[in-house]
């Protein structure tokens, strides 16, 4: 019995211990690297060598929110830091921690994304943690398709539409590919980068004449896409086994093709179209809510994440770019290398015409980005007219816009109170 009494005593000493080393780990809920092999590398090689551990635990946008909000209204949490995109946190400023005093370690931000994380106080609500983008990825065997006299890295909607018409017919079949499937973020092609090139809006100008030449145009590019492109989702498969050979997506989504076959692609800016060249910075950053079980520790780590090798593992990891000044090795990726220039590019066009996410939408982010998809779903694949389509889509956009109270944000210019849909 002695030794029962002392296996048992044992066991649950064993257990206690392993629950305080659990719980002793700081937990990092974040909505970004949510992708299995995203995740595991975050926690086996960018967080392995956080004092204490790191619990790394992504989550989609609906989930990330409700637990934050529960922990909130209880007045304490588990939460040690959070991370999400820039709209994310834009609802969220007076349940964020100021993170001026945090000591970098020399690390120098971004400056014009510091500012934007201050989420229009005079505090830091929370500090930007990487960035990405969408780009253009092309097979070279297109490339001897492309118009005359087109810059591959300055191309126009037009050209692209003449260029996929030619693959098209020189080749027996539509040869650009979109990522237009259920998991696909075709709504942050019409968002930040279709409309913006027409309207220089995304949101006020959403049923103009010229929303209305854009959704025409994207209506002519679609007879030259592949079918299939309803069902894609990442678009580095289809280039891989050339379904397509030319596509649209985010640079995370085409690493796998430019480092399994880096000598077959190019990478390239994104299109213009008569407003300029939009295309959507994605900004991601990490802050900690006042609820955090141990603040000095959730600041230890937020220094952490901020610090150029780990800026540089994280790269690594997510293929997301560092948000601070960092010596990038010889030995990274071919997605690195590749999609470095072709960025660069982009976001240092003269025409340029940068579309931030979605900001101020609280909850309704996914109701929002639902009225871009169902305006696609509607005009393209239903073959709906245009313009009653988008009369009808506005006034939809405007009761999200209307019940968020979410005030204007780029390419749109500031508004006071709830952002208008003309």
């Amino acid at each position: 019995m002695k030794k029962l009494i002392k296996l048992v005593t044992s066991a649950a000493f064993a257990v206690s211990v392993g629950a305080t080393a659990v719980s002793a780990q700081a937990l990092f809920w974040s909505t970004q690297a949510k992708p299995v092999e995203e995740a595991q590398k975050m926690r086996d090689v960018v967080l392995k060598d956080f004092p204490g551990g790191v619990d790394y635990q992504p989550s989609d946008d609906g989930p990330w929110l409700t637990r934050l909000q529960a922990e909130l209204q209880a007045g304490s949490g588990t939460i040690a830091i959070l991370g999400a995109l820039h709209g994310s946190f834009s609802s969220m400023p007076a349940d964020l921690v100021d993170l001026s005093g945090v000591d970098l370690g020399g690390a120098k931000v971004n400056a014009q994304y510091q500012e934007l994380a201050k989420l229009g106080t005079g505090e830091q609500k929370y500090l930007p943690w990487m960035q990405a983008t969408y780009i253009m990825a092309a097979n070279k065997k297109a490339l001897e398709f492309l118009p005359a006299g087109a810059d591959i890295n300055a191309l126009t909607y037009d050209q692209l539409i003449e260029w996929s018409k030619t693959m098209a017919e020189k080749t027996g079949g539509p040869k650009f590919g979109f990522p237009a499937g259920p998991e696909g973020l075709k709504h942050r092609f019409f968002q930040g980068f279709l409309l913006p090139s027409y309207t220089k809006s995304m949101v006020t100008k959403f049923r103009s004449p010229e929303a209305e030449t854009a959704w025409g145009k994207f209506k002519e590019l679609w007879q030259y896409t592949n079918p299939a492109s309803t069902t894609y989702a990442f678009m580095q498969q289809p280039l891989l086994s050339e379904e397509v050979w030319v596509a649209f997506d985010h640079v995370a989504r085409l690493a796998d093709a430019f480092n399994q076959k880096p000598d077959d692609f190019v990478a390239f800016p994104v299109p213009a179209g008569p407003a300029g060249r939009g295309f959507m910075p994605v900004i991601a950053g990490i802050g900690i809510p006042k609820t955090a079980p141990d603040m000095a520790k959730s600041k230890e780590l937020i220094a952490y994440m901020m610090k150029p090798e780990t800026q540089i593992a994280t790269l690594r990891a997510t293929n997301f770019f560092p948000v601070v000044d960092v010596q990038l090795p010889d030995d990274m990726p071919n997605s690195v290398k590749m999609s470095g220039p072709a960025i660069a590019a982009q976001t240092g066009a003269a025409d340029a015409v940068p579309a931030l996410l979605p900001t101020g939408l609280g909850s309704l982010g996914g109701k929002f980005n639902q009225v871009y998809n169902d305006t696609f779903e509607r005009i393209v694949l239903g073959g709906q007219d245009i313009r009653p389509a988008l009369d009808e889509q506005a006034k939809a956009l405007k009761a999200l816009i209307d019940e968020a109270k979410a005030p204007c944000w780029q390419p749109d210019p500031a508004s006071e109170g709830a952002c208008p849909v003309e």
